[in-house]
């Protein structure tokens, strides 16, 4: 993508370039300008043991992975890799569904996908004990990259409207893909108290992170102002009802072989949370992405296939 195409895709994300901008320099978000493209809030969900089969049936309904990756398109799918924990425990994405979505990104025509994240535990174990890494690598398509974050390549944002985050850095592959695919998993959190599609957003940043946890709602929402997944797909295959975000003990686990898609990640999350006996107005980053414009928590007016 060259410096032409990434301002005009910043100024679709609702971004306006400072003079003299250029790939490493500030850029602005405007909430007046973003406001103009809100998402679908279409819903799909699928019920079943086959876990891959499951992400196969939530595309499908929303029109399959071509009307997300277009032919020579630079992908990255960002799933939870965030512990050192194994698949059994849910506090990272299912390996299982992280391979199919990349599967299909490929059959759509994909020229690269890069899967990353950027953990909290030491990176290398994440990636190995989590299963992604070898997952992704099984697929063997020199297209695939599953690597760890190189520092060199965040991109300073400041948030014309953040209320907690008035300015921080980004990882530049993500604002630069073609397509960006979301692939969290469903978990209790201490902080935040879910962790559902906005919170995985912050796995995409840099910088103290530790400062994200003071107003951590606000902070959630705010960095959901710039990161902006063209396709969301949650991982409820197994979930962490308690002791989140690391888990631990398979006594938090509990398995419920959903996945669940979508374009508006409010809505995505909104829905989410009635598998932990909430309402969406019980998470604040919810509530807030709402109120702020970014999706519809309102699920009365939100169509989901397959429900």
């Amino acid at each position: 993508m060259d410096r032409r195409d990434f301002l005009a895709k910043m100024t679709r994300l609702g971004f306006v370039a400072t003079a003299g901008a250029g790939l490493g320099t500030t850029l602005v978000w405007s909430p007046e300008a973003a406001a103009a493209a809100k998402p679908d809030p279409t819903l799909a969900v699928a019920k079943g043991a086959d876990h891959a089969g499951l992400v196969d049936r939530v595309v499908a309904k929303l029109g399959g992975m071509g009307a997300f990756v277009k032919k020579g398109a630079s992908v990255v799918v960002k799933p939870n890799i965030a512990w050192n924990q194994s698949p059994a425990m849910a506090a990272n994405t299912n390996p299982v569904v992280v391979k199919r979505v990349v599967e299909l990104c490929l059959k759509a025509g994909a020229k690269d996908v890069l899967v990353f994240d950027n953990p909290v535990n030491h990176a290398p174990a994440c990636y190995k004990n989590s299963g992604i890494e070898a997952a992704v690598k099984s697929i063997g398509d020199r297209r695939v990259r599953v690597e760890q974050v190189d520092e060199r390549l965040f991109l300073t944002a400041r948030l014309k409207h953040g209320k907690n985050v008035k300015r921080w850095s980004f990882y530049k592959p993500v604002l630069m893909a073609n397509t960006f695919i979301n692939v969290p998993v469903a978990k209790h959190h201490g902080s935040s108290r879910l962790t559902l599609s906005m919170k995985n957003m912050m796995g995409a940043v840099g910088g103290n992170r530790g400062r994200l946890h003071w107003g951590i709602h606000q902070s959630i929402a705010d960095l959901n102002t710039v990161l902006k997944a063209h396709l969301t797909i949650m991982d409820g295959t197994r979930i962490m009802t308690d002791n989140g975000p690391s888990g631990g003990s398979i006594e938090y686990v509990k398995k419920i072989d959903t996945v669940l898609a979508g374009r508006d990640a409010v809505a995505i999350d909104a829905y989410a949370t009635r598998w932990f006996g909430l309402k969406p107005s019980d998470i604040g980053y919810i509530r807030i992405g709402h109120q702020m414009g970014l999706g519809t928590m309102d699920l009365s007016g939100v169509r989901v296939l397959g429900a």
